[in-house]
Parts: structure tokens; sequence; C-alpha cells
């Protein structure tokens, strides 16, 4: 088996992964992933106690025990390049031997659910309300980068999209790919279901006009159309391709449930959402220690 270099595999002196500051015992086998560092204290504060905190750079991990379920909270920060990161350091963690730098013969198996806030591309999903991600649809290009890209990728559902889209050539090649069945049958229960697009950022990607043109002004219009097989472009964020084009390669379970916070068709904004997360944090919560 071949030894990871240094340069591929980068470590701090205590042994913990580089980016997370995380060592294998420090991660529950549930993990919930949130953008925002102040969301992690926000959820931790439900736990019954608490046994490792961590902080570095944007990235705060709280480990502790809701009764005797034992879940992690783990902020990625904004974007699929984040999301690289923690993915595969997480992965890393659990199933690299850190100190031999060799695969781990016995593959640990997390189940990562991100929470978070997003924007309704359809008309009929009201402000206020919670949408589970089907699919991701990556706008971003890094599963591309990945030859098991090409394995977890949904084939037909991408070319349809690109052909009904008529996806320009010159953006980032669009691709699905499909979250956990396994966690949907098991926490989806009462949100509503679609294919959330990932953007590489929170402007031009979405959409949005503050002093630069769009390259393509129709482009959400055609995003907002698309349909197939019983299948819509449900909503717009930053994160959910990345989980589970790599959450599926990799081998581990993943879901994705935002707070609806804005309504893009029809140019909502929630002012109060923040009562609209709590919510749905406690909702969440409750399933997971179920």
């Amino acid at each position: 088996m071949n030894r990871i270099a240094e340069s591929e595999l980068i470590l701090n002196p205590d042994g913990s992964i580089y980016h997370l500051k995380l060592k294998p015992e420090n991660i529950a086998d549930d993990i919930i992933v949130v953008g925002d560092p102040g969301r992690v204290p926000a959820i931790s504060a439900y736990f019954d106690s608490i046994e490792f905190k961590q902080s570095n750079r944007e990235i705060v991990t709280h480990t502790g025990y809701i009764g005797k379920k034992r879940l992690s909270v783990l902020s990625t920060g904004m974007g699929t390049d984040n999301l690289d990161i923690v993915i595969n350091e997480l992965d890393a963690c659990v199933n690299i031997d850190l100190q031999e730098r060799i695969h781990k013969t016995v593959h640990r198996t997390l189940n990562i659910i991100r929470l978070g806030t997003s924007g309704a591309m359809q008309e009929d999903i009201p402000v206020g309300s919670y949408v589970m991600s089907s699919h991701g649809l990556g706008l971003d290009g890094l599963m591309w980068f990945y030859d098991a890209g090409k394995k977890v990728i949904d084939t037909k559902l991408t070319d349809e999209f690109l052909s009904q889209t008529k996806w320009p050539s010159d953006l980032p090649k669009a691709y699905i790919v499909e979250g956990s069945n396994k966690l949907f049958e098991k926490f989806g229960k009462g949100y509503i279901s679609g294919i959330t697009a990932t953007a590489p950022g929170f402007f031009g990607p979405q959409g949005r006009v503050l002093r630069l043109d769009l390259a393509y002004p129709d482009l959400n219009d055609r995003i907002s159309a698309f349909r197939y097989n019983g299948f819509r472009i449900t909503n717009f964020e930053m994160e959910t391709s990345a989980l589970y084009g790599l959450s599926k390669a990799l081998g581990h379970n993943a879901m994705t449930v935002c707070a609806i916070i804005a309504n893009r068709l029809r140019k909502e904004y929630a002012d109060d959402y923040k009562k609209n997360v709590k919510a749905l944090i406690e909702d969440l919560l409750e399933k997971l220690s179920q």
C-alpha cells in the first residue's frame, strides 16, 4: 500500500489534520455541517454535554451528546472550495492511518447533514419553508477534477439539464449528484424535496446584479424552468453539490436541508429568518436523537 506524502496529507505538530485540527476520536459518526461558525454553538447549546471543542480559521467543531446519541457539529465556511477541504479531511481522519499515512483496511462511514439557508427558485415554495435536497446541481465544476466524479454523477439527469437549459459552453460544465436515500428516509419527512443548485458565488453566479452586468441574464429562468421525471430545481445555495459528490465518492451518506429565507422569483426576503433556522435546528436534532 502506497504511503501518502507529507505534501499531500498535511498534519499539525500534534498529529491532527491540517485545516480541521481534528483527530479521529474527535469526530462522531453523525455530523451536522453549517456554513456559519456562529451556528455551531447555537446547535451545541441543545447538547446535554460537550466533550470536545476546536476552532481553526472559519472551521469550528463541537462534539457531544444528546442523551446517548453522540453528535458533531462543524462549520465549513461558504462555498464548494471549503467543502472540498472539509469532506476530504473528515474522510482522511477516519479512513487514513494518520501516523502511517496509509489507507485503513476497514472503512468508517459518516452521516453528514448540512443545515443551511437558501433562496427558492420556484414561486410556490414559500419563505419560511424547508427544502431537502434530493440532488445537488453543481455549477462549480468541482467533481470534474476527480476521476470518481464520472462514477457518482447522474449522467442522464445531467445531460437532460444541459440540453434543456442550453448550458453555455464557456461556463463550468454542470453536474448532478444524488444524495443519500438512507438519510432521506430517516430524516427527510416533513420537508419539501427537490434539486438544489449550488453556485460558485453569491452574486453573478446566482443571477444577482449590483454593478456588474450578467453574461447570461436569462440563466436563472432556464434553471427554474427545468423539468424531468418529476424533478425540478427548487433552490439556490453554495455547498450541496460538493457535499453530495465527495461524500458519495468517498463512501459516506450526505443530506442537505435548508431554511428558505428568500424567494428569488417573487423577490421576497425573510427579515427575521433566524426563528425559522432555530425551528429547523430543533426539528433535525429531535430526529437525530431518536
